[in-house]
């Protein structure tokens, strides 16, 4: 198993949704911010949003344990993903989704714990 490294890519803010269903003065995500990265594997990353691990541990698990693959990369036009073993993500979060780079890296995972 590899680590997983996660990066902030974007810190998105749908503003006219906010205005008509958030709460007054809500603003984009205060927990990430563009630039951060993660070392993950089967486990969430200590300072990760715990709905955002909930939205992308999914594509974490299968970076993690399947490097060897061209995860969501074809090499084709039937493909959606340029590089193999990155998949970009997103949390759940309508307000204020953050989108992430989810790639494998060459450094060993810890088995346990």
């Amino acid at each position: 198993m590899k680590k997983v490294r996660i990066t902030v890519l974007k810190c998105t803010f749908q503003e006219e949704i906010a205005e008509e269903y958030g709460v007054p003065g809500m603003t984009p995500c205060p927990l990430h911010k563009v630039g951060e990265e993660y070392l993950a594997d089967h486990r969430k990353p200590e300072g990760f949003c715990d709905e955002a691990w909930k939205a992308i541990q999914h594509f974490v698990f299968a970076c993690a344990h399947v490097p060897s693959t061209r995860f969501f990369y074809f090499g084709n036009e039937n493909g959606w993903n340029r590089y193999p073993n990155v998949v970009i993500g997103s949390c759940q979060d309508g307000f204020r989704p953050v989108i992430f780079k989810i790639e494998t890296t060459d450094i060993e995972a810890v088995r346990g714990n």
